[in-house]
């Protein structure tokens, strides 16, 4: 919490008042159970006199003299005084900032109290964006108004499979209490993916790469330009994509079209998607073609001994 206050020069009188409230120096009625003062000049007579300061709320409307007291009025609407004073007006009410939210209105005697917005937290006078927790990352503690989201790295047997402020490490799924059997052992990043491997004939190895594609692109962070590239190369296999939609595409939209191209992509198409990719990204092809082949070759395996089982 914090307060978006703006101190004209005429606000300084009020700043060792304040100092003297936090320190418990002062009290409403003062150190002695009397009305705070302050020393005046009567400018008839030209002597000194004490004057009653103003209440919270108020502000000095007439000074006062040797024969009258001090005139004090109230805030007028959109200002304020937060102490007793005995300045010549109140203060302008505060503005929150940029992605902040008023907790607390103005009031004649207090500001208004601004708080970062949902999703963002203040530092560095300013309310800045939440972290998002990358793939292979879950939230550890949300994030508020005060603190920045902390993530941690999934631990074994878990993952995250998008950049998230909110989603924490889920569980992997068991196949074996699901009656599956295990094709691809889940990693920090994307879940474990299984078959049922009936006997009558298992899906193509690339059915099951399907699942982990989407989580696949997002952990790799392929850069804008490159990710582009790939959609151009796939979208070119479709002649019922035009290629000039894709230009103006941010790095999630390209990202939502890679997943409904995975969603409708032929087994063979998915075999081919490696090979796309390493040509643009080598790196990344390479690691998605070594998925397929574990996928695939642990699929066999486990797949033949379900056919010998039941001859």
């Amino acid at each position: 919490m914090f307060s978006m206050m703006f101190l004209p020069l005429l606000s300084v009188l009020l700043l060792s008042q304040r100092c003297a409230l936090v320190n418990g120096v002062n009290s409403v009625y003062g150190v002695n159970g009397e009305l705070p003062t302050y020393r005046s000049t009567d400018p008839t007579t030209g002597k000194q006199v004490v004057c009653d300061k103003c209440p919270p709320g108020t502000y000095l409307l007439s000074r006062c003299t040797m024969t009258q007291k001090s005139v004090c009025a109230p805030c007028p609407r959109g200002s304020y005084t937060e102490l007793w004073n005995y300045i010549g007006r109140c203060l302008r009410c505060g503005v929150c900032g940029k992605n902040q939210v008023e907790k607390r209105v103005c009031s004649a005697d207090s500001d208004c109290q601004c708080e970062c917005k949902q999703g963002y937290y203040y530092k560095y006078d300013m309310c800045l964006r939440h972290r998002e927790c990358p793939s292979g990352e879950g939230v550890q503690t949300k994030g508020t108004p005060h603190a920045d989201t902390v993530c941690h790295v999934c631990p074994n047997g878990t993952y995250s499979a998008c950049s998230s402020a909110e989603q924490s490490c889920m569980q992997h799924q068991n196949c074996e209490a699901s009656g599956l059997r295990l094709v691809l052992k889940g990693s920090n990043w994307h879940d474990s993916v299984c078959s049922s491997c009936e006997a009558n004939g298992s899906k193509d190895g690339a059915e099951y790469l399907r699942e982990i594609l989407p989580a696949f692109f997002i952990h790799q962070r392929i850069g804008n330009k490159r990710l582009r590239q790939i959609v151009h190369r796939l979208s070119s296999q479709n002649s019922k994509t035009r290629n000039g939609t894709l230009s103006g595409l941010d790095i999630s939209d390209l990202h939502a079209w890679i997943n409904a191209w995975v969603a409708s992509a032929t087994a063979m198409q998915l075999r081919d998607l490696p090979t796309v990719v390493s040509k643009i990204a080598h790196s990344a092809g390479e690691k998605l073609q070594n998925k397929l082949q574990r996928i695939d070759s642990l699929l066999n395996e486990l797949c033949e001994e379900v056919v010998v089982n039941v001859v």
